[in-house]
């Protein structure tokens, strides 16, 4: 049992190397998250455990419920970015269904999910900006 010193166990994150069977959300996390692009490794780590949560940390994941109570937010404003070809996209289509107003829903053209995270001329700074410039008084 880790939590009492046991063997930390991982599993899941982002495969190691690309086949001709990858399917196509990995690939697109390994173009971040296994180059030069987007890689990093604590110190203490190593590349062949990063993006692997532990066993027991994923728990964590498997209960939270982010709709919940997505309604209590209104009626403070609501700003959701997606890409255009990003597999978390309908996500951001049901958060956006689900929030009371206001709320705005932004597609960004030709953009991934992990392209949000860094290639600048797909991100929609300029709904950013205005966006927090309304909002942020």
């Amino acid at each position: 049992m880790e939590f009492i010193g046991g063997e930390t166990k991982y599993t899941g994150g982002t495969v190691h190397q690309l086949d001709e069977n990858t399917d196509p959300m990995q690939r697109e996390f390994y173009d971040f998250y296994r180059t030069p692009r987007g890689e990093y490794t604590p110190e203490g780590s190593s590349p062949q455990l990063t993006t692997h949560p532990t066993l027991t940390g994923v728990v964590k994941f498997m209960n939270f419920y982010p709709f919940d109570d997505i309604e209590t937010i209104s009626p403070r404003p609501m700003l959701f970015i997606a890409g255009e070809n990003a597999h978390s996209r309908e996500f951001s289509e049901e958060a956006f269904r689900l929030a009371g107003q206001p709320k705005e829903l932004v597609i960004a053209p030709g953009a991934g999910h992990v392209d949000l995270y860094d290639r600048v001329n797909l991100i929609p700074f300029d709904k950013l900006t205005a966006f927090f410039q309304a909002n942020l008084k």
